[in-house]
C-alpha cells in the first residue's frame, strides 16, 4: 500500500472516530430536553431552576469550546482531545450516581467542560490535517454526526427516561471513552508550540456569553447591559493584548464575519424549529417524548447518511454552491412547517427532513469555507469563535421560538406555531441576503486576481 493509499485510510479512521465521539456529544445535549420533566417532578423544582441543566450547559459549552481550540494553537490537538474526553466521561460516572440538583447540575456542567474539546477540535482537525481536496467530506462527515446526534437524542432521551429512568442517560454518553485508544493511536504526534493563554479575555467571553444568554432567558435587560459592557472590556482587551484570547483579526476580516452570521441564524433556525416540533407534537397531537423522537429521527438520519455525498459534492463544485443548496433547503423547510404541520404530524416528520439536511449542509460548507478563506495560523481560533457563535445561536433560537408562543398565551394553537414558523422563516431570507453579498463579493475577489 502507498503512503498516500496509507495516509487516506489513517486520516478516514481519525474522521470516523471523531465523528462518533461528536455523535454521543450532540446527543448528550438534546436527550436531556425530554428528561427535563422528568428531573424537575423528582427533585420538585420549578421550570426555570430546571432550565439551567440546559441553559448552564449550553454557556459552559460555548465558552471552553473556543477555548480549546485557542489552546489548540500551541497544544497539541491529541492532547487535548484527551483531557476533554476523558472529563466528559468521568463527568458522566458522577451524573449516574447524582442524589441531589446540585449534585446532577455539577456533573452536567462538567460534562460540557469535557464535551467543549470535541466538536471544535475535530472541525480544527480536518482543517490541518486533511488535505483540501478530501477536506470537504470529512467536515461533511463530522456535521452529519452532529445533526444524527440532534435527531437520536430525543429518541434515546424519551425512550431510556419512559424505560428506565433520566439517570441512566449518562451512561450513554459514557461511551465516549471507547474513542480513547483510537484518539490516542491514530491522531498525529505536535510538538508544543510558544504561545500563552489569555485568561482575562476567557474571563471576559465568558461574561458576555453568559449575560447575553441569561437575557435570552429572563429579557432582563441588566443583563444585556452587562454583556454588553464585558463586550467592550473585551474589545479592548484584544485589541491591546499580544496573543488576545480571541484574534482581532478575525473580527475584522468581513467575509469571516459573514460566515459566522450565516452560522448564526442556521443554528438559530434549526434549534427554533427543534424547540417548537415537541410542542407542538404535545400540545395539537397529544404525542408521548418516545413518539416525538422518533418523528423527529428519521430527518436527522437522512442528514447523516446524505452527509456521505454532501461531502463529495463539496470537494467537487465548492463551499458556494452547496451553502446555496442549503439556504435554498432551509427556506423551503420553513414553508413546509407553515403550510403543512397544522394538517397531520407525519407533515411534520416531512418538513423537518428538510431542516436537518439543509442545517447540516450549511454548517459543512460554511466550516469548509472558513478554512479556505483564513491562514492556517488563524484557523483554530477562527473555528472555534464560529462554534461559540453557533452555540449562542442554539440558545436563541430555543428563546425566539418560546416568546413567539407566549403571545398567543397559555393556549397554543396551530395558528400560534405558524406564526413562530413565519418568524424563522425571516431568519433564512436575512441570512440569504447575506450569503448572496458574500458570493458577489468573492466572484469581484476572483475577477481581480
Amino acid at each position: 500500500m502507498s503512503d498516500t493509499t496509507t495516509e487516506q485510510v489513517s486520516h478516514s479512521k481519525v474522521v470516523l472516530y471523531l465523528s462518533i465521539a461528536v455523535w454521543l456529544v450532540v446527543m448528550n445535549t438534546t436527550m436531556f430536553n425530554v428528561a427535563l420533566p422528568s428531573i424537575l417532578h423528582d427533585y420538585q423544582l420549578s421550570p426555570s431552576e430546571g432550565a439551567w441543566i440546559v441553559s448552564g450547559y449550553s454557556i459552559v459549552l460555548a465558552v471552553f469550546t473556543i477555548a480549546y481550540s485557542r489552546l489548540a494553537d500551541y497544544l497539541p490537538i491529541r492532547r487535548l482531545m484527551m483531557i476533554g474526553v476523558f472529563i466528559f466521561g468521568f463527568s458522566s460516572i458522577l451524573g449516574f450516581f447524582a442524589t441531589s440538583f446540585l449534585f446532577l447540575l455539577i456533573a452536567r456542567l462538567c460534562q460540557a467542560v469535557g464535551a467543549a474539546a470535541i466538536p471544535g477540535l475535530a472541525m480544527i482537525y480536518a482543517g490541518k490535517f486533511v488535505p483540501i481536496e478530501r477536506r470537504g467530506r470529512a467536515v461533511a462527515m463530522i456535521s452529519s454526526a452532529s445533526s444524527l446526534g440532534f435527531g437520536l437524542g430525543p429518541v434515546v432521551g424519551g425512550a431510556i427516561t419512559d424505560y428506565f429512568d433520566w439517570n441512566y442517560l449518562f451512561l450513554i454518553t459514557l461511551l465516549a471513552i471507547a474513542v480513547i485508544p483510537s484518539i490516542q493511536k491514530l491522531i498525529p504526534k505536535e510538538n508544543v508550540r510558544p504561545g500563552s493563554f489569555d485568561f482575562i479575555g476567557s474571563l471576559l467571553t465568558a461574561f458576555v456569553v453568559t449575560g447575553f444568554l441569561l437575557f435570552l432567558s429572563t429579557l432582563n435587560w441588566l443583563y444585556l447591559a452587562a454583556s454588553f459592557l464585558a463586550g467592550l472590556l473585551l474589545w479592548f482587551r484584544i485589541n491591546k493584548t499580544t496573543i488576545p484570547f480571541i484574534q482581532p483579526a478575525l473580527i475584522t476580516n468581513k467575509p469571516y464575519r459573514q460566515l459566522l452570521y450565516m452560522s448564526y441564524l442556521g443554528f438559530c433556525t434549526h434549534f427554533a424549529i427543534l424547540f417548537l416540533i415537541p410542542i407542538m407534537l404535545k400540545q395539537l397531537y397529544n404525542q408521548g417524548p418516545s413518539a416525538i423522537g422518533l418523528i423527529i429521527f428519521p430527518g436527522a438520519l437522512l442528514s447523516a447518511v446524505a452527509g456521505i455525498y454532501v461531502g463529495r459534492l463539496l470537494d467537487r463544485y465548492g463551499n458556494t454552491r452547496i451553502t446555496l443548496m442549503a439556504h435554498l433547503l432551509l427556506v423551503l423547510s420553513t414553508v413546509l412547517f407553515y403550510l403543512l404541520s397544522p394538517i397531520h404530524e407525519y407533515m411534520i416528520m416531512f418538513a423537518y427532513m428538510f431542516t436537518s439536511f439543509g442545517f447540516s449542509s450549511l454548517s459543512s460548507s460554511t466550516t469548509n469555507e472558513t478554512s479556505k478563506i483564513l491562514p492556517k495560523e488563524y484557523l483554530a481560533s477562527a473555528i472555534g469563535l464560529k462554534q461559540l457563535i453557533q452555540f449562542v445561536g442554539s440558545a436563541s433560537g430555543s428563546v425566539l421560538g418560546a416568546i413567539v408562543l407566549e403571545f398567543s398565551g397559555k393556549t397554543y394553537t396551530a395558528q400560534s406555531f405558524q406564526s413562530a414558523y413565519l418568524c424563522v422563516f425571516g431568519l433564512m431570507i436575512l441570512s440569504s441576503l447575506i450569503f448572496i453579498a458574500y458570493s458577489y463579493q468573492e466572484k469581484r475577489a476572483r475577477a481581480f486576481e
